[in-house]
């Protein structure tokens, strides 16, 4: 159901040899439409696979649900009977529970995110500034730096597609307390690797996510930090920089937000009472 990658050929050129042509692995790009109750909401260029929790994640980071109880089901549509000749499996219908309020008109906005930004539909940062049904102020999890420095290796160990094309974003949630990898996902949109692993959460009755460290692969936006407060994620750790932004609502909503945590060291951007290290405190 959904390709994520497809073979191409290429020209290699090295300067000063003869070039050559051979087979390239791509990571496939692919619209999806993401419908309630057959309206569209929005349509999202991502990597197939992991489409239900994306939409669930999409709607968590949109404050329409916060619950599995609150997302009925999802089917893909516009294949035979539909009025489509072969179903592409890139129009998803979500059903939200019986008495869960729809998505609010000005979210319903029909807005168009790329991949490399999941909020250019937004009209406004007051817009975007939702309001979490969790407070992530109230988790008390703390972190060792030992910790937080192994987790990029521990993401890119798990990215069996980037190895085949080095084009995709990854993110993952580790558990504090036990250190065990939850659950890991891979999209050419960074914000779609999330929205994936919050909607898996969702679907997994683990809203709010507490006591886990949400790891991305990339920067760390205004829009990562936002998710990761929709869905209860006390700490967010990013392989490089944050904007300025991300910076002002993580330390606004409690949440405590790394950057640049390569090798063995890390900078701690806001929160940083979460880190058990001396010099810190």
């Amino acid at each position: 159901m959904g390709r994520i990658t497809v073979r191409r050929s290429v020209v290699k050129v090295t300067v000063g040899a003869e070039p050559l042509r051979r087979i390239d692995t791509l990571a496939v790009e692919e619209p999806l439409e993401i419908r309630v109750a057959g309206a569209p909401l929005a349509v999202t260029m991502r990597t197939p696979g992991h489409d239900v929790e994306l939409a669930a994640g999409f709607l968590v980071s949109e404050g329409v649900i916060a619950s599995a109880e609150e997302f009925r089901s999802a089917i893909h549509c516009g294949g035979p009977g539909t009025g489509g000749e072969l179903n592409q499996y890139n129009v998803l219908d979500v059903a939200l529970a019986p008495g869960v309020r729809p998505p609010a008109p000005d979210v319903t906005r029909n807005f168009y995110t790329t991949s490399s930004c999941g909020m250019c539909g937004k009209s406004s940062i007051d817009a975007v500034r939702t309001v979490s049904r969790f407070d992530v102020r109230e988790d008390p999890v703390t972190v060792v730096p030992e910790q937080v420095v192994a987790l990029p290796d521990r993401l890119r160990a798990e990215q069996a597609v980037f190895d085949k094309t080095g084009g995709l974003h990854a993110a993952a949630l580790f558990d504090v307390a036990s250190g065990e990898l939850l659950v890991l996902r891979e999209d050419v949109g960074r914000h779609n690797a999330v929205d994936k692993v919050i909607g898996w959460a969702l679907l997994q009755g683990r809203l709010p996510l507490r006591g886990v460290v949400l790891q991305v692969s990339g920067r760390a936006s205004f829009e990562l930090v936002q998710k990761a407060v929709m869905a209860g994620i006390p700490v967010l750790s990013a392989v490089s920089a944050p904007s300025s932004l991300a910076v002002e609502l993580a330390d606004e909503a409690g949440l405590t937000l790394f950057g640049f945590v390569r090798g063995d060291h890390l900078n701690v951007y806001s929160r940083p009472h979460r880190v058990r290290q001396e010099v810190l405190t």
